[in-house]
Order: structure tokens, then sequence, then C-alpha cells
């Protein structure tokens, strides 16, 4: 699903014009992005927590040149969906 389609479905839904859902759900993505860049993480209620997760350095490996690189410790964006969502999945989906 991309965010056009996350637009139309939510305009569908609530009959709201899709430009301004597009809006909403661009300022959505935008207060996201920008807390996380603060060094916030984020919690929906029943959804899940967009969190920064904590990277240790490391020692790594080029392997075209066979050298060993160091890579500096680093945070990564991540989503943890809540438990009820992930039950919810695990239930209504089936595999394929």
């Amino acid at each position: 699903m991309t965010k056009a389609d996350i637009v139309n479905e939510i305009a569908s839904q609530t009959g709201i014009d899709k430009v301004i859902v597009l809006g909403v759900v661009e300022s959505f993505m935008d207060t996201i992005k920008s807390s996380m860049i603060k060094g916030e993480n984020i919690y929906v209620r029943g959804f899940g927590s967009f969190i920064l997760k904590k990277r240790a350095a490391k020692l790594g490996r080029n392997i075209t040149k066979n050298t060993a690189v160091k890579i500096p410790a680093h945070n990564i964006p991540a989503f943890k969906p809540c438990k009820e969502f992930v039950d919810e999945v695990k239930m209504k989906v089936k595999i394929k």
C-alpha cells in the first residue's frame, strides 16, 4: 500500500477531500520525522511506538579492499507495534 492508497482509503471512508487528507497525512509524517530528529519517541496508543534504537559502535569490513572499518555508535528509527495490533494481525492474516 502506498501513501496515495492510504489517502484514497481515508478519503473514501470519511468523505473528506483527498487534498485535505493528503495534507494531514503529510503533516503527520513530518511531525514524526521532526520529533525523532529531536530525539523524541512517539507513542500512538492502540497502534504502536516510533522509537529510536541505539546501535553500539562496531567494527565492520570493506570486502572489496579487505580492510576493517570502524562504524560509530548511532541511532536508527524503528516502529514497534502494540500488542493488540500484533495479535490482531496474527489472527486475521493468512499465511500464503
